[in-house]
């Protein structure tokens, strides 16, 4: 028997880098999983290769009404809810004197507002089943992983709209973990620190995303890059298995008791990449 047999999940931006990980993780271990990504081919193909039941929603959950048909058609899939990791996200980096409104309000929007309005629409699928069982006297632990970054919790030169988004996700945390620690929902957050991903590739010019119509660069500089063995004690930017691995743990029933906290997962590294 796996460790998450018969759970529901939800993984937004699960079809590529940690969110895919984080998907094929869970599945592993038993759970059911919604596959989300802005490119519904990409997630349809994801899905097809992940082992276990999934479900696919597509599309920009920044667009009005999007998160609400994301956790619908979980829950018309598969009949329950569990866990959401909310993980979806990427990056448009730059000095604050030359970020525009537009950049600022991007990240906010995918960071702190999207997980947000996944949550509102969640809650009824979370909550309810909850105050049945504790009127049964039944103890039964769901659970919410929201992704952070070291940039949120310490700052990182050429990110102030990021880690704008990214704090903003922990004041969300701790909130909701203490308005629904009533209903045994486990709510907490990872704050990752380099992973190699597509967020953190060089930044050569080819390394792009499109969104609504709009090239956005990836990525970062190679001088920064090159800095990851001096400011991370492990000596080595982490994989995405490993940044899977922090999330599985407050998916799983071993961090019942662990309740709105932020979990680094760093190597160690407690600064931005710029200091």
């Amino acid at each position: 028997m796996a460790v998450l047999d018969g759970k529901v999940a939800i993984v937004t931006g699960s079809a590529r880098g940690i969110g895919r990980a984080t998907a094929e993780l869970l599945s592993a271990q038993g759970a059911k999983v919604l596959i989300n990504d802005l490119d519904a081919d990409v997630a349809e193909q994801t899905a097809s290769e992940i082992p276990g039941d999934t479900v696919v929603h597509g599309g920009d959950l920044t667009k009005p009404g999007a998160p609400d048909a994301l956790v619908q058609t979980a829950v018309d899939a598969f009949g329950r809810l569990d866990i959401i990791v909310n993980n979806a996200g990427y990056t448009i980096d730059g000095p604050v004197h030359k970020l525009s409104d537009e950049a600022f309000q991007r990240m906010l929007d995918i960071h702190t507002v999207v997980p947000f309005q996944v949550l509102r629409a969640a809650a009824p699928h979370l909550r309810e089943p909850a105050k049945a069982e504790r009127e049964r006297g039944e103890e039964v632990f769901r659970k919410v992983v929201n992704v952070s970054s070291v940039s949120g919790t310490m700052g990182n030169a050429g990110q102030a709209n990021y880690a704008a988004g990214k704090a903003g996700v922990v004041g969300l945390t701790r909130t909701l973990a203490k308005e629904w620690g009533q209903f045994k929902i486990n709510v907490n957050a990872v704050a990752f620190g380099f992973i190699e991903t597509r967020l953190t590739a060089s930044k050569d010019g080819t390394n792009t995303m499109e969104i609504d119509g709009q090239e956005v660069q990836l990525g970062i500089p190679d001088q920064l890059r090159g800095m990851a063995a001096m400011l991370i004690p492990l000596g080595r930017p982490g994989t995405v298995e490993e940044a899977a691995g922090g999330v599985f743990f407050l998916c799983s029933p071993w961090s019942n008791y662990v309740h709105g906290q932020v979990l680094n997962v760093t190597g160690g590294q407690f600064t931005g990449m710029s200091t």
